[in-house]
């Protein structure tokens, strides 16, 4: 089972969705808790019906080659019949069917794929399946946006490295001492930090006494973009032997026509709305 279990709140009930292999899986089990204390008679009861099978049969069918059709025939044959039960257990086993995972343990239950569960909750209610959907909905939308931000985060790592080589090939002389050396490197970062914010490191820490981290830490999704931008630039000015003043005129001068544009992005503005 995935390691990446989440939760999402449905009218005071918890239920736990995770992915695998870039599927989403929910719980049945937590979603027919909705209903009764006993879910999985209630998964039981919902199985043994004949749309259900129906529906189920089909979603194999479309997604998973190797189901076996056989064996579907023969659930639907029963379906209805007073002494037919069926669990997600006995038709994985019996069909090949990847639309459901049984589990023992912390997290045990039964869990199907999004398309099943969605299902299953709108059998449980009409209403508390749009609530589902609602919350799947809203917990997708989040790890999009944290995968936005390290994606970012990431590439500003990169841009980094990029600009950290260029001040040690440019200008770093031979037999510094590492202090020096690291003088050498906080006073090429504050170019950056007066072009885009205009301050320096310490100013901003002199200000911000009770912040953790430093100034970096503290930006938005578009200050990030436009920092990330201005390492690269700031690199190439450095290898083409720009002086360092020259460099921060023109450096400012980028990033206030890089903000503008940038905080007039909608998409990038809902992004900083989430910081």
């Amino acid at each position: 089972m995935s390691k990446t279990n989440k939760k999402i709140e449905v009218k005071g009930q918890e239920i736990t969705v995770f992915n695998m292999k870039e599927q989403d899986f929910i719980s049945l089990t937590d979603i027919a808790k909705h209903k009764s204390d006993e879910p999985s008679a209630v998964i039981s009861n919902w199985m043994r019906n004949r749309n259900t099978i129906e529906f189920l049969g089909i979603w194999e069918s479309l997604y998973n080659p190797d189901f076996k059709p056989l064996e579907f025939e023969g659930f639907k044959k029963q379906a209805g019949l007073n002494a037919f039960t069926l669990s997600a257990k006995k038709w994985t086993e019996t069909t090949n069917a990847k639309g459901f995972i049984v589990k023992s343990g912390r997290y045990g239950g039964t869990y199907a794929h999004k398309d099943i569960a969605f299902k299953f909750a709108s059998w449980i209610s009409v209403e508390f399946e749009l609530y589902v959907v609602k919350e799947f909905q809203r917990l997708k939308e989040a790890e999009t946006n944290e995968l936005e931000w390290n994606v970012k985060r990431q590439l500003t790592k990169i841009n980094y490295r990029i600009h950290t080589d260029a001040i040690k090939e440019n200008l770093i002389p031979k037999n510094l001492t590492p202090r020096q050396i690291s003088h050498v490197y906080a006073n090429e970062a504050d170019v950056l930090n007066m072009a885009l914010f205009t301050k320096t490191a310490k100013q901003w820490r002199d200000e911000n006494p009770d912040k953790k981290g430093n100034i970096r830490d503290h930006v938005n999704i578009s200050q990030l973009v436009c920092l990330s931008n201005l390492e690269n630039i700031n690199a190439v000015f450095i290898n083409e032997g720009v002086s360092q003043s020259e460099r921060l005129t023109k450096l400012n001068q980028i990033a206030v026509s890089q903000m503008q544009i940038l905080l007039a992005d909608n998409s990038l503005n809902k992004l900083n709305e989430h910081e």
